[in-house]
């Protein structure tokens, strides 16, 4: 009963990560896909951009 126990948690986190890949793979695209990519532009823009450092910082 111990391979059991040991085939247990792999087999539900593939079975789970599986299930997230449909997921994904099913929601691209569609009505919503405009939004989701002017959030996604959004989140890019703003980490993406250089920081200032001020006048006292020394590297």
């Amino acid at each position: 009963m111990d391979y059991v126990a040991a085939l247990v948690p792999p087999v539900v986190m593939a079975a789970f990560f599986i299930g997230l890949v449909v997921t994904i793979v099913k929601s691209q695209g569609g009505p919503n896909k405009t939004k989701e990519d002017a959030i996604v532009d959004a989140a890019v823009g703003s980490v993406g951009s250089p920081r200032q450092s001020s006048a006292g910082d020394s590297d």
